[in-house]
């Protein structure tokens, strides 16, 4: 009150509004001094401030840049790293990994368009083609994460390097990591059903479904019983591994292509096990793995290990094949490798000169349930005239005995089915002679068997039986739809068109007809 006595007494009402506008002037000239002298060690102000396990020191916040001539329409996460003369930025949001793809780097002064998130030293990925990939750094143990799996091919499969946990019980794969793993993944778990068939898998109880899970190092993540120092392979041998042809194309194949790059160091984890498919196979696979199979279903055990594929690789819409422009391999190597577990001594078919006294050796597989053949004997010695010399065998358990007999001879024959798949044995530039049966059979018998043929450098012939030929004449009527017209029963689906012309036809060959299909073979072996 003193103070506005006297300020009344010593000026004018006028004069001492001009002071205050003076006083307000003087107030803005100093504030905006003091932002231009300080503005350069200035940063943005964090929106948001949390903490989380990145390391001793690290600390991550949420931060929207407003200084920087680059604006983003999302927030980033900055890790600040003490040991570090860098800053890196990492999406928060998974939109912006899946939509932008866009870093603004330390010094904000340009952007650049990435598939890679950095995360200390680690990456985060992301292949919306076909898979999910990511890799990051588990930063209370300090050990490398890298996890990849796809679930778009005709496969599934996770490939996983880590602290991982298998428990048979839940039928589960733990990946423990950190908090900031977890927060930054797209996805932490999965569902894989490790059977290389994909178009199959929604049958019931077809294959066990294992869950891979990303998880933090709680007390009720199992603990490990076992622990394994080389890294293994879970696969099923469910589905379809009774029939031959399924065993080799949705797993033989494939776990050679999965299992190959680790020399025998790899521990094979069988989920779906059978005792008599392990027994079948196991010169293959002891070929592939120096270590006792593991029936990773027993649930007495957590089985740990730092690296894991559950499922396997190099399935594609081929059959009985090996893309060799995604896989280092080639099927030319995986029949090299079937030799040399097998020791089949015949590399290369005969090559037959005039005046060479030499036979060709022809296998006849005649089949025994269905799409057998009712003339083996006629067949026979129309061959025999022909200069051939015949064998007629059937595969049965012993593989590798049926391997040998296969190997040492130069044309096989057989009506489509599962037998065919032995000409895996087969020397260079052999021959396979497919007989297809009536009923529009071309579809399935190419691309089980004459497409895959060209891929193992063996030459095909084949053989497309007339109905007169077929045993279903004596089955159906002349005017019935099932002989005359099998486009019919193929529109009821794949199981009508089996039951009919897979299961109940047998083939009596006309050896006339058939005739110049051994002299071509003939043909071909003198080339």
């Amino acid at each position: 009150m003193m103070y506005d006595n006297l300020l009344t007494r010593s000026f004018s009402k006028h004069e001492r509004r001009k002071l205050g506008y003076g006083a307000l002037a003087a107030c803005l000239l100093i504030t905006l001094s003091f932002f231009i002298v300080f503005n350069p060690y200035l940063g943005p102000l964090p929106l948001l401030n949390f903490m989380l396990s990145t390391g001793d020191d690290q600390k991550i916040f949420a931060a929207n840049d407003t200084s920087s001539s680059l604006q983003m329409d999302k927030e980033i996460i900055t890790i600040n790293d003490a040991t570090s003369s860098s800053q890196e930025a990492v999406a928060r949001d998974p939109e912006m990994v899946r939509n932008d793809k866009k870093l603004i780097n330390d010094t904000g002064s340009s952007r650049q368009t990435v598939n890679e998130i950095v995360i200390k030293d680690s990456l985060l990925v992301n292949d919306t083609s076909s898979s999910q990939q990511i890799a990051t750094d588990s930063a209370t143990k300090n050990e490398k994460i890298e996890l990849r799996c796809n679930i778009m091919g005709r496969s599934e499969f996770c490939e996983i390097k880590g602290d991982i946990r298998i428990d048979g019980n839940s039928s589960t794969a733990f990946i423990v990591s950190s908090e900031t793993d977890i927060l930054t993944a797209e996805n932490t778990s999965w569902i894989i059903r490790p059977y290389a068939r994909k178009e199959a898998l929604e049958e019931k109880d077809f294959a066990r479904k294992w869950s891979v899970k990303l998880v933090t190092d709680r007390p009720d993540i199992a603990r490990c019983t076992r622990n394994h120092s080389v890294p293994a392979i879970l696969f099923s041998v469910a589905g379809y591994s009774g029939n031959f042809f399924h065993a080799f194309t949705d797993i033989i194949v494939p776990l050679y292509s999965t299992a190959q790059p680790f020399n025998r160091e790899v521990q094979f984890l069988i989920t779906n096990r059978k005792p008599w498919w392990i027994a079948k196979f196991k010169t293959l696979l002891e070929a592939l793995s120096g270590y006792e199979i593991i029936d990773i279903d027993d649930r007495h055990d957590i089985h740990c290990f730092q690296s894991l594929t559950i499922g396997l690789k190099g399935r594609n819409n081929k059959e009985l094949s090996i893309d060799s422009s995604t896989s280092p391999y080639s099927m030319k190597e995986f029949r090299q490798f079937l030799r040399s577990s097998y020791s089949l001594k015949k590399i290369t078919a005969a090559k037959i000169r005039d005046g060479d006294k030499r036979k060709p050796r022809l296998l006849i597989i005649p089949r025994k349930r269905s799409r057998a053949f009712t003339n083996v004997g006629e067949i026979a010695k129309l061959a025999e005239s022909l200069s051939y010399q015949v064998i007629v065998a059937e595969p049965g358990s012993d593989v590798l005995g049926f391997a040998k007999i296969i190997n040492s001879c130069d044309v096989v024959m057989g009506v489509h089915g599962a037998g065919l798949t032995n000409m895996v044995f087969l020397p260079e530039n052999a021959i396979l002679i497919q007989v297809v049966p009536f009923g529009r059979a071309e579809w399935t018998s190419r691309v089980s068997f004459e497409d895959p043929a060209k891929d193992m450098n063996i030459r095909y012939l084949g053989y497309k039986i007339k109905v007169e030929e077929s045993t279903l004449m004596q089955q159906y009527p002349a005017d019935h739809v099932v002989l005359r017209d099998p486009s019919a029963i193929w529109k009821q689906g794949w199981l009508a068109f089996r039951s009919i012309y897979l299961d109940k036809q047998n083939v009596t060959l006309d050896v006339n007809r058939f005739r110049p299909t051994l002299v071509k073979a003939l043909e071909l072996l003198h080339q």
